[in-house]
């Protein structure tokens, strides 16, 4: 391979790239979001500044993939937090939970997301909405909701889930000291929301050392929705330099 090459590979290994260098199109990705309120003071400690936190809220969301561009089909969960970036609001992504490792490494070196493999899971039983998360064989979240009891406005549903959103950049050097500090900010955009309800949740939360979703303890439920919508994701682009 000739030098001149080499830079236009940008994803290793060069004879079989982890990921496609594309932008993916989600069509019948399947929300369940729980809203819940938690310990102020364990919220601090993790939203970086400038962003600022007025309610101590945490959105736990568990997301099934119907199909993607150059995915296919999986599941992903997390944690995002309600914030504010001067008089914008929108959310920090927190951490992200996926099965395929092909999105994993994408939304990590393309993109700025927190994602980690884990196991997710969601799927409807017995009149309840369930989204599991484990990681490897210990049980780290179940999230429940009643499935479908509620019809929620298709508009609100829409507003609920193209906020803003920020996420930290990290690069480190060859001296494993960092090349790129930034908070960089992305949307949804091109969003068909084709289903949106609401009803009663619960949402447990289990201690584990490499998945501490239970470090930000729910203290009450506030909110659930079950959201089934077509979307692409923007690129994302420098909000704040923690080198400058």
């Amino acid at each position: 391979m000739r030098a001149e090459d080499v830079p236009r590979a940008a994803v290793t290994p060069l004879t079989r790239p982890a990921y496609a260098p594309v932008t993916p199109r989600f069509t019948d990705r399947e929300y369940l979001n729980i809203v819940y309120r938690t310990d102020p003071e364990a919220l601090r400690a993790v939203v970086p500044e400038p962003l600022q936190i007025d309610e101590p809220l945490v959105r736990f969301e568990i997301m099934k993939m119907g199909d993607v561009t150059s995915f296919g089909p999986y599941v992903e969960g997390g944690q995002a937090i309600p914030v504010r970036l001067g008089q914008e609001r929108g959310e920090y992504l927190h951490a992200m939970y996926l099965d395929s490792f092909a999105a994993t490494a994408s939304g990590r070196e393309a993109g700025a997301y927190p994602k980690a493999m884990a196991r997710p899971a969601l799927f409807a039983e017995e009149g309840a909405l369930v989204g599991v998360l484990d990681q490897g064989s210990i049980r780290v979240a179940t999230a429940t909701m009643g499935y479908k009891h509620h019809p929620l406005d298709l508009d609100e549903a829409r507003a609920q889930i193209t906020v803003p959103t920020y996420m930290l950049k990290f690069v480190l050097g060859y001296d494993q000291r960092p090349r790129v500090a930034d908070l960089v900010r992305t949307e949804i955009t091109d969003i068909v929301v084709k289903e949106a309800w609401t009803g009663p949740a619960r949402l447990q939360l289990f201690a584990h050392v490499l998945a501490p979703l239970a470090d930000l303890p729910v203290r009450e439920v506030v909110s659930a929705t079950h959201i089934i919508a077509d979307l692409t994701l923007a690129g994302v682009r420098p909000v704040h330099d923690y080198l400058a």
